[in-house]
């Protein structure tokens, strides 16, 4: 009998309930017994949402992140929150945001605020993680409470409970050691705390522990070499041996799980660790599940993620069960099938979606979806397809109606396609020339100052966007409100003396759903929500077919916030390779092909602001190194066509328009030879939470053109001083010429208050000031 298991279930709730239960409790709306509260009714729904299977996970629901659960499982706090002796909540949002809810920093003699971990991409996705601290002296302390805790809700349910736990490899190789230590010793220490750990879940009565190695589908060596100057292949490998030979022992069986991508040079040696069962993404390995057949030994489970759980794609349950129903053959009851990594990154439930058209939802599986899919599947295997001969049937006629409906197919924009020059990604003059011209045309000072594009969204541009869905605003009510958003923006930003304004994106929902809505080839959910970070979420929309743009998307909004004001008016666009990332993408052509056509679509866009008299363009592409392959030696054919799209985008402009570009959060280090090919005139990046860490770059690099090291963590509450802006832009402009550098945010404004925003921006510019005084 085929045994069925998920890896991990949407924590947010399908109406975003704990999104909105975060906000109020932080805000010091709703009390702490009231978060938890909330927090045990969304597990109760999501084990009974997965009553089907034979395991449930328990311990894959965070408040936060499943990272900086760990940490704190292991006692590995930073050394900044270990003093403060309330609510453990109330210090663990003080990590993952630099503050806890208001009632408890009125109370916190140590923590009141304080600097927010650092912020990145959980590998290749779209989920950010709070990045663990390392030092020489780090020592870890089992605080098993939160595991023990769902355990017993579990237990009560009636769930065959499978905690999740995240691998000691996994957890030391994504942290960041603080000093000049390897994060490799500490596993000495590491190892007794998870053995206790796995002691003290066998007292609660598991039997099974998924234990979370994804570092697994990245190359080990490259990927740490330089960090660790030492044969890093030799070093992880044997850190993964000596990790699983102290594990073994356990008194329950472990479940390693590696996803995101195939094992290649690490599958044989991974399968063969002394583990009870292995977890195999055959969604992105289908090609090793074969040798992963052969490695395996003959008591151990092998566990394969046949359902993709990154996408919203229904699954070809006939293609699958062709290639599985030999499998269970060989393996019979040794044989577990899952999806292929957890459900996190998926929505909650396509049942919730009334206004998707029946076309396309008829292609689609969310969450819970992707589960019955896993309990046809298990049924066919075990009992036989005719037991399931209507839902194999319906999954089939689905398949076939999406493989030929003339909806996803326009041949205009594949003739668009076919035409691609390369000179459509040539700039008409070198960096140097066109520099020129944009300063004597924008005449802006030293250290200029801007934003990044969103202002806060208000209550009130809430209220007008829901009238107006609703029927209840036309058109022109709509309009105006929007417009008198915008005013307020251009008013404030003036009255702030910042150098380049934006119009403020009042009128976005989204910075990709925005342009997905304006595009042919999309559709949208109501509820497709995902989790990004913390309470922040995002409904990707659904590319489904061949992508052109009827119409302008942006141009009568930014020229009417120019027609404002005197100074410089930024016009935003999102970049092709961020639409893209940031999309649940169709899986029936490569995805270079959707990002050229993505590209040829926001072109149109850039040119047409270019003629509205708009001679600033930022063109965001914050997902550019978020689409980067698991495997470095891939990164070169991406790399290849991202930038290529983005220069597509960006580059038939005049000299005198100058073209910006903003990342966040993307450790780009290595790749910044590739981020100097996209030749903006102004990139703008993420730095505050580093402590302009990722300048490191510019040691070895020199960047041609101009840069804005953001200054202001705007996800955290906390105000930037003066002080601490112009310290950061001094670090700055050790690396880079002052005269090429930018003062800005990290990111856009909009999960902001402005009663945060005003004060910060204010520093900011004061900062600026002081700056031009000193080092202009």
């Amino acid at each position: 009998m085929a045994i069925t298991h998920n890896l991990g279930f949407p924590r947010i709730g399908a109406k975003r309930e704990l999104k909105f239960a975060l906000e109020s409790y932080w805000k010091g709306q709703s009390s702490r017994e009231e978060l938890k509260a909330l927090g045990a009714q969304l597990r109760a729904r999501h084990w009974q949402d997965q009553s089907a299977l034979d395991f449930a996970p328990v311990g894959d629901f965070a408040f936060y992140d499943q990272v900086l659960d760990m940490s704190f499982t292991l006692g590995n706090l930073p050394e900044r929150v270990r003093d403060f002796h309330g609510d453990a909540l109330d210090n663990y949002f003080r990590v993952a945001r630099g503050r806890s809810a208001q009632s408890a920093e009125a109370h916190a003699h140590c923590c009141g605020g304080v600097a927010a971990g650092e912020m990145t991409k959980w590998f290749d996705t779209n989920y950010h993680y709070i990045v663990p601290e390392f030092t020489a002296a780090t020592e870890f302390k089992l605080d098993a409470s939160r595991l023990i805790e769902q355990v017993a809700e579990a237990k009560a349910a009636g769930v065959q409970a499978k905690p999740v736990i995240i691998g000691p490899v996994t957890y030391l190789a994504i942290g960041k050691a603080k000093d000049d230590s390897n994060r490799l010793a500490l596993l000495e220490r590491l190892l007794p705390v998870y053995a206790e750990l796995l002691d003290t879940l066998a007292a609660q009565g598991v039997e099974w522990v998924q234990i979370d190695e994804p570092i697994l589908a990245t190359e080990l060596a490259t990927e740490l070499a330089t960090e660790l100057g030492t044969d890093a292949d030799v070093d992880w490998r044997h850190a993964f041996t000596t990790a699983y030979h102290v594990l073994k022992s356990a008194p329950v069986k472990l479940l390693l799980a590696s996803y995101f991508g195939p094992l290649r040079e690490n599958l044989e040696w991974a399968i063969k660790l002394p583990t009870a069962g292995f977890h195999l993404d055959a969604v992105n390995a289908r090609d090793e599940v074969v040798p992963a057949l052969n490695y395996l030994a003959a008591h151990k489970v092998l566990s394969l993620g046949v359902i993709n759980g990154r996408n919203i794609w229904k699954t070809d349950l006939a293609a699958v069960l062709d290639w599985l129903a030999p499998v269970q053959e060989r393996l019979g009851d040794r044989l577990w099938i899952a999806p292929s990594c957890s459900l996190l990154h998926v929505p909650v439930d396509l049942d919730s979606e009334q206004k998707l058209d029946g076309e396309t939802k008829s292609w689609l599986a969310f969450a819970k979806q992707k589960l019955a899919e896993l309990s046809v599947l298990a049924t066919a295997l075990n009992q036989g397809r005719e037991t399931v001969k209507a839902e194999l049937a319906a999954n089939q006629a689905a398949i076939v109606a999406r493989r030929h409906s003339p909806r996803v197919h326009n041949p205009v924009v594949k003739a668009a396609i076919a035409r691609l020059d390369a000179q459509l990604g040539e700039r008409k003059s070198a960096y140097v020339e066109r520099a020129a011209k944009q300063a004597a045309l924008l005449k802006l000072p030293k250290f200029p100052t801007t934003t990044i594009g969103s202002f806060p969204q208000t209550g009130e541009i809430r209220h007008a966007r829901n009238q107006f869905k609703a029927g209840e605003l036309d058109a022109a009510g709509y309009k105006a409100a929007m417009q008198a958003e915008i005013a307020r923006s251009v008013r404030e930003q003036e009255a702030l003396g910042l150098d380049v304004l934006v119009h403020g994106e009042a009128e976005r929902n989204d910075m990709v759903e925005y342009f997905g809505e304006q595009l042919d080839g999309y559709a949208f959910s109501q509820f497709g929500w995902v989790q990004s970070y913390g309470s922040r979420c995002v409904k990707p929309p659904i590319l489904f077919g061949d992508i052109s743009r009827p119409r302008a998307m942006t141009v009568d909004w930014i020229r009417y916030a120019a027609s404002l004001t005197d100074k410089p008016m930024k016009g935003m666009l999102t970049g092709p390779v961020t639409i893209l990332n940031w999309s649940f993408v169709r899986d029936d052509q490569p995805r270079s092909v959707s990002c050229y056509q993505l590209a040829l679509a926001i072109r149109e866009e850039v040119l047409d602001l270019e003629r509205a008299g708009i001679r600033v363009i930022q063109i965001d592409e914050a997902a550019l190194r978020e689409g980067l392959p698991l495997r470095r030696s891939q990164w070169k054919e991406y790399l290849g066509w991202a930038v290529e799209s983005f220069r597509i985008t960006a580059n038939g402009v005049a000299d005198e328009t100058q073209i910006h570009t903003h990342m966040c959060y993307s450790e780009f280090n290595d790749i910044i030879a590739s981020i100097a090919d996209m030749d903006a005139d102004v990139i703008t990046i993420e730095t505050s939470r580093s402590d302009m860490e990722l300048l490191d770059a510019f040691d070895d690099f020199r960047y041609p053109n101009e840069i804005g090291p953001g200054v202001y963590d705007i996800h955290s509450p906390n105000i930037p001083s003066e002080q601490h802006i112009v310290a950061l832009m001094k670090k700055a402009a050790e690396r880079v010429p002052a005269e090429r550098l930018w003062v800005n945010p990290d990111c856009g404004l909009k999960t902001r208050q402005w009663n945060e925003v005003i004060p910060a921006l204010s520093n900011m510019v004061a900062a600026a000031k002081t700056l031009r005084a000193a080092l202009g």
